[in-house]
């Protein structure tokens, strides 16, 4: 029994020791290297921080780009998504509230014509991102609301787009946040 339990003991503090000390430190000092300083890439706009880069947030107001729904109500400390299945009725009726909320707000759009992205919270409930398709499905109610072209604010969605990583991995995105900064600089 001595012949196999030492060396259980042993191998258990080495782990603690690797995996419970060294790896968390090594993240956190590693961290420190990354933009923000592992607090998180703030965007500031006249001296005022208002958001992270990588962090979606909630737009309300009609004069804006939407976000993706979340299901942590956009609460980095709480990063999850819904758990319930597609078949869920509670999960259903939430995404058919979404729907008939954007319907609302968005005159002319037909059902149909909803992008899944608009209506779905993400994995994480914190993607800042949406595809260009579900940012310019919007553009027709923020050009009425603020009396802008139409034209002028799908260029402006096109200078915020990026493209998939590396040019093939992943779809095109745009950053809500940094799009909304830049629609507040238009006159």
């Amino acid at each position: 029994m001595k012949k196999y339990l030492l060396p259980s003991i042993k191998m258990t503090l080495i782990m603690i020791l690797l995996l419970a000390v060294l790896y968390p430190i090594s993240i956190a000092l590693l961290s420190k290297l990354a933009p923000g300083g592992g607090k998180g890439q703030t965007v500031t706009v006249n001296g005022n921080v208002v958001g992270y880069a990588r962090i979606g947030q909630k737009f309300t107001q009609d004069k804006y780009f939407q976000s993706r729904p979340s299901a942590v109500d956009y609460n980095a400390a709480g990063s999850a998504g819904s758990n319930k299945g597609p078949a869920n009725p509670d999960y259903l009726k939430t995404v058919q509230d979404r729907i008939d909320t954007f319907l609302v707000h968005n005159p002319g759009i037909d059902k149909s014509q909803v992008p899944a992205e608009l209506v779905t919270a993400s994995g994480s409930g914190l993607d800042p991102h949406l595809t260009p398709a579900a940012a310019k499905i919007q553009v027709k109610r923020i050009a009425a609301i603020r009396k802008l072209d139409e034209s002028s604010l799908n260029i402006l969605v096109d200078q915020y787009t990026d493209g998939p990583l590396l040019g093939m991995f992943g779809p095109s995105t745009v950053n809500l946040l940094a799009l909304n900064i830049a629609l507040d600089k238009m006159k």
